[in-house]
């Protein structure tokens, strides 16, 4: 999984499997979204009907949606910043990834770093 030693610079890469999901997922939301005309519906299994239902009741719903997801993502990512600092992680390296893998991939990254018990925790 890969991390730094040292408490200040931790730093833990989450599971390539829950990553290539959340890629997957988005990059296809992301073409639903904006590029719904150039989904081959029929060709998708049952997936594609479904697809093709939420695009033309919902289209509304689906953008709004993905916009409120990225601004979750947003959140995290701040919060994954706030919490670097409360476990002792001062690298600033290590913040700037923390930072961009939970921005990328959400809680499968903030929950690595939730999970995360420094073994000298600043006191407050």
């Amino acid at each position: 999984m890969g991390w730094t030693g040292s408490d200040k610079a931790y730093f833990q890469r989450g599971s390539l499997l829950w990553f290539a999901v959340i890629t997957l997922s988005f990059g296809y939301y992301t073409w639903v979204v904006f590029w719904p005309q150039s989904i081959p519906y029929q060709s998708l299994g049952p997936l594609g009907p479904f697809t093709q239902y939420l695009v033309d009741h919902h289209h509304t719903l689906l953008h709004s949606g993905y916009w409120l997801a990225w601004l979750i993502h947003i959140g995290e990512s701040l919060y994954a910043m706030v919490l670097c600092k409360s476990k002792g992680i001062t690298d600033g390296q290590a913040q700037l990834l923390w930072f961009l893998q939970t921005f990328l991939f959400g809680i499968a990254s903030l929950s690595i770093l939730i999970a995360y018990r420094p073994k000298h925790q600043k006191r407050t």
